[in-house]
């Protein structure tokens, strides 16, 4: 059995930072006020990890924390008075994003570990705690959801993260290795369909039959 792991705290709270930085960007491109930006930042920083722990019925880690909501505050304050100086907004949030996935999925990973969860459950705490804020971000802002596009691996790239840092932390009963190939596997697939267009197969509709 793998044993508990002492930096999921500091793993969700660097999610945060980087996800609020997101929800913000997003408010921005709504043209928001400070609160709408503090609330969509907040939303989307906490809404993987709460959805997670309400999932195993733990305390939302906020509420044990309750200085993460601090720091997602700050995050969303900066890009409020900075975001006008970004060239392309949607795209800083894109990247942002992908740093983010990056980092909570190895978060939902840690909390799966700790909980003692067969390897399917954990993989789907960890698809969430990435996925989940984003998602909320989105259909908040009347976006298309970046997990929803057609063909993009974000979703895919999550669970193929999470699946090999299990592998890889079963295999060298090393914390590290574990956390550093789910973010690796992770940030490389959905660097790759940002960068190069990796795509995964989509449906087309074809003609009726006659």
């Amino acid at each position: 059995m793998i044993g508990a792991l002492p930096a999921t705290a500091l793993l969700d709270a660097a999610a945060v930072f980087v996800f609020a930085l997101t929800g913000a960007l997003a408010a921005s491109r709504a043209q928001l006020d400070l609160v709408g930006f503090v609330f969509i930042g907040c939303l989307t920083a906490v809404g993987g990890g709460t959805t997670r722990d309400l999932l195993l019925d733990r305390q939302p880690f906020w509420l044990a924390q309750p200085a993460i909501l601090a720091v997602a505050t700050a995050a969303a304050v900066i890009v409020f008075f900075t975001a006008h100086r970004l060239e392309s907004r949607l795209r800083t949030l894109t990247w942002c994003d992908a740093c983010a996935l990056a980092v909570a999925v190895p978060a939902g990973i840690g909390v799966a570990v700790e909980e003692g969860l067969a390897w399917p459950a954990a993989l789907l705490m960890a698809v969430a705690t990435g996925c989940f804020g984003g998602l909320m971000r989105d259909v908040v802002c009347n976006e298309v959801p970046l997990v929803l596009k057609a063909g993009e691996l974000y979703v895919t790239a999550a669970f193929a993260g999470a699946g090999a840092g299990l592998a890889a932390w079963r295999a060298t009963d090393s914390e590290p290795a574990g956390l550093l190939a789910c973010a690796a596997v992770t940030f490389v697939l959905r660097a790759g369909s940002l960068a190069f267009g990796w795509r995964l197969p989509v449906y087309r509709p074809r003609p009726p039959r006659r």
